[in-house]
């Protein structure tokens, strides 16, 4: 009898659930490994499915990847395993894009409320038992501009505009007419002033690396919010301090940082204009179920030789829109 692709599956302390795996259990011999067993996991493999997405050792276990065809990340953002070695070999990459637009869409419209109806200042006030009257921001009529116009971005975008808010885009392609977007335009320091709000979703690619420098904060209105769903790498953190520190920027979200997880005495803890959530503004309940549903649909188009889903461009470092 033939024998079964061998798939590897990297996990941390989490393993996907056995019942969602039977699909790909039942037609290969499957690997669990964490970190430290991936280059063994990795011989003779021929698919890795990386459900441990934050994951950094797959580089340093590349070397085992002796016939490997097909990586698959349980993430939107493919950016830990975008190193040289597997941007120039022919395996192919796809992503989990599309199980966490509406979370995120909806942690980004949570987080916009939360600034303009002050809910930590209330929060702050009913600790110290102190009843004070004061007004609050309406978000309809207000600009935002969306920075990635990926399937991510566009869900925000989408919730955005039924809130009542103008969304406008900045991504790798200019276009007049979005659905999504109205108006998508490349030149981010034009934007930037336009804006009350802007939602940082740009994938991490070495174009994006620290876009969000002195320079861009400088040119965001000074009463805007920053909200940052996409990597803490996109940010110059002590820019986005130093801006949040002297009222050159209101406030900020923040979901991703850099360094991330944020050390215990970094200032931006301390900073009543800012709020920290650890990485998790995509994460509800049932979200590692769809991650493995994902990858065993996808493993059911590998199989039977059809296109896969979410393929990843290699050279731009995501999945194009």
């Amino acid at each position: 009898m033939e024998q079964g692709p061998i798939v590897t599956v990297l996990h941390s302390d989490s393993v996907p659930d056995a019942d969602l795996m039977a699909p790909v259990a039942d037609r290969a011999e499957v690997r669990y490994t964490e970190a430290p067993g991936l280059a063994d996991a990795l011989r003779g493999a021929d698919a890795l499915f990386v459900y441990d997405f934050l994951t950094r050792a797959i580089p340093g276990a590349w070397h085992a990847a002796d016939r490997l065809h097909w990586l698959h990340m349980g993430s939107t953002g493919v950016d830990p395993v975008m190193f040289p070695e597997l941007r120039e070999s022919e395996v192919v990459v796809t992503n989990t894009r599309g199980v966490f637009d509406t979370a995120i869409a909806e942690y980004v419209l949570g987080q916009i409320l939360g600034f303009a109806k002050d809910l930590s200042g209330s929060l702050r006030l009913q600790q110290r038992h102190e009843w004070r009257h004061r007004e609050s921001e309406r978000i309809s009529g207000a600009s935002v501009l969306i920075v990635g116009t990926g399937s991510i971005g566009c869900a925000i975008a989408r919730l955005l505009r039924a809130a009542g808010m103008t969304v406008r885009a900045v991504g790798r392609r200019a276009r007049a007419t979005d659905p999504d977007f109205g108006t998508v335009s490349t030149d981010l320091l034009a934007e930037l002033p336009i804006a009350d709000y802007v939602v940082a979703v740009a994938p991490l690619t070495p174009q994006t690396r620290e876009m969000f420098d002195a320079k861009a904060f400088a040119a965001m209105k000074p009463h805007a919010r920053f909200v940052n769903v996409g990597r803490g790498e996109l940010v110059v953190t002590d820019d986005l301090l130093a801006a949040l520190s002297t009222g050159t920027i209101s406030g900020a979200a923040l979901d991703v940082v850099d360094p991330e997880p944020l050390p215990a005495r970094h200032p931006l803890w301390d900073l009543p204009n800012v709020l920290i959530t650890p990485h998790n503004s995509g994460d509800f309940s049932g979200w590692r179920t769809e991650v493995v549903t994902a990858f065993t649909r996808n493993f059911d188009n590998w199989i039977a030789g059809r296109p896969l889903d979410n393929v990843v461009d290699k050279e731009l470092g995501y999945v194009p829109g």
